[in-house]
């Protein structure tokens, strides 16, 4: 099994948006739906498939589109991601991807969360993912290692980065995809 990165900066700053603060399930409906709704139709060889709106797409849509599409609370910071990348997006493309995580933390409703899990979508560098992310400490939980987690976030980000070391990327990476498929597979809730 292999992951590809994301080479385009506004398509993971976007995904990374519409996953804020809701489960992933409903966030995969929601890109969806979005991008049915504006993005540019693409023949593939597993059929249609819709891309996210271009930068300027989502600039010229009305409130009321956001808010059919169930969308509406990420109205504004998608604007602002939006326009960011217009204004930055070349200068940000160049950043060391530690410094484009702090940077992207400028645009208006854009926390540290969404700044890491855009950079390690792009860089496919894992270690720069929130890895205290309740998604993370949930599959870690699941795996049969015989280990009982920390239940907070803070204690488990520390527990995690000393366990995997210098494969903190790599550990990251593979239980987020585990829980992906052990969600997909077996009817639970991807968180």
């Amino acid at each position: 099994m292999r992951r590809w990165r994301n080479p385009n900066l506004w398509d993971a700053l976007a995904t990374s948006i519409v996953r804020q603060v809701i489960r992933a399930g409903q966030a995969r409906k929601l890109y969806r739906a979005f991008c049915e709704a504006h993005g540019e139709e693409v023949l593939t060889p597993h059929g249609l498939a819709w891309l996210f709106p271009i930068p300027e797409a989502v600039l010229e849509l009305p409130d009321d589109e956001f808010t059919g599409l169930g969308m509406a609370f990420k109205r504004l910071p998608l604007k602002a991601a939006a326009e960011a990348v217009l204004d930055f997006g070349a200068k940000w493309a160049e950043l060391d991807p530690a410094v484009l995580r702090d940077e992207v933390q400028s645009v208006p409703r854009i926390g540290p969360w969404t700044a890491g899990a855009t950079v390690a979508d792009i860089t496919n560098d894992y270690s720069l993912y929130p890895y205290a992310d309740l998604a993370v400490l949930t599959w870690a939980d699941h795996l049969s290692t015989g280990r009982t987690w920390p239940e907070t976030e803070p204690e488990f980000a520390r527990l995690w980065a000393r366990l995997a070391g210098k494969d903190l990327s790599a550990w990251t990476l593979l239980t987020l995809a585990w829980g992906v498929r052990h969600a997909n597979t077996s009817g639970a809730v991807a968180i």
